[in-house]
């Protein structure tokens, strides 16, 4: 699994790249801020449900949460699911957060 930064996100962003982006938060959570991404609980990612992202499988997938720690197991279990290319937002919305405020 590999660490992506917030900073090389948001450039990614704001350069317009469509980027898979994957909120493995609870649903308060999200509602609370998010970057967009697809709402995949961890709980769901645990139970390997997660047919919504089968499509992505060969490509770049980019997994967030509060601070890092379950987007950092998602990815993992992502990767025993046969994803090849998923990637842990580093610090998750905490550190996106104190880094760029909710933009």
């Amino acid at each position: 699994m590999q660490n992506i930064t917030p900073e090389e996100v948001k450039e990614r962003l704001d350069r317009g790249e469509h980027l898979n982006l994957v909120d493995v938060r609870e649903p308060h959570e999200r509602a609370e801020f998010n970057i967009g991404g697809t709402l995949v609980p961890l709980g769901k990612v645990q139970t390997m449900q997660v047919d919504e992202l089968d499509n992505l499988k060969n490509e770049e997938v980019i997994v967030y949460c509060r601070s890092g720690n379950r987007s950092g197991q998602a990815a993992l279990i992502l990767e025993t699911l046969g994803f090849t290319n998923a990637k842990n937002l580093a610090g998750g919305m905490m550190a996106w957060q104190s880094k760029f405020g909710n933009k």
